[in-house]
Formats: C-alpha cells, sequence, structure tokens
C-alpha cells in the first residue's frame, strides 16, 4: 500500500514538529519554500523526495506502493492521480524511479535465492 502525497506532507510537518520551516528545511538541505509546498501537498522533484526520505528515517518504497508478493519476485504498483502540481517531467522520472526499483529489487531477489 502507497502512501499519498498528501500523507507525506503530514509526516513532514510532524517531524519538523515547533521548529521553524527554515531550520527543518536546512537539516533536509532544500529550501524552505520547497519544505512548504511539500508540507501542502505539492509532489516534490527525485532529488528533493529522496532527501526527505532519508530526513524522515523512511524507505521511499512506503511512499512508492513496493510490494514484495509472497508467490513471485517483488512487484511495483503505483498509483498516479492527475494533479495540476506534477509535471510531466516529474511524472516521467517517478515512473523511472519506480522500475528501477523494481529492478534492483529483482535482481536483490536472485542473489537470495541463490
Amino acid at each position: 500500500m502507497s502512501i499519498s502525497i498528501e500523507e507525506f506532507g503530514r509526516l513532514v510537518v510532524a517531524k519538523r514538529g515547533g521548529r521553524g520551516v527554515r531550520a527543518a528545511a536546512t537539516d533536509v538541505g532544500i529550501s524552505a519554500a520547497t519544505l512548504s509546498r511539500v508540507e501542502n501537498g505539492h509532489m516534490p522533484d527525485l532529488l528533493t523526495f529522496a532527501k526527505i526520505c532519508k530526513w524522515l528515517n523512511r524507505d521511499p518504497r512506503e511512499f512508492l506502493g513496493l510490494e514484495t508478493d509472497e508467490q513471485g519476485p517483488p512487484q511495483a504498483v503505483a498509483h498516479f492521480r492527475k494533479k495540476r502540481t506534477v509535471s510531466a517531467e516529474t511524472a516521467t522520472a517517478l515512473g523511472e524511479l519506480i522500475l528501477a526499483s523494481q529492478r534492483a529489487l529483482q535482481a536483490r531477489a536472485k542473489l537470495i535465492n541463490q
């Protein structure tokens, strides 16, 4: 099950707590404006997404909907909603990330099963 971008934003707000947006953004390594947009449910670019996941101590697969099927190799599952804040470039980059993650998981499963 994937976590929505809105839930992702709520997790960022919860992690930030009472700290200011600028201080938290500095910890993440992004601008305060970008962090604020993510908190308000806007899709970040790939690099920003990775930085925020690291800061949240959360596996990006949670947000991408990557699941493991007991009967076969791991499969990626993603659901994109049409939203004006998501550019075609961002959607394409996220799709490529999902496919690369799926290939990496499949390669890992092969190594484990050898």
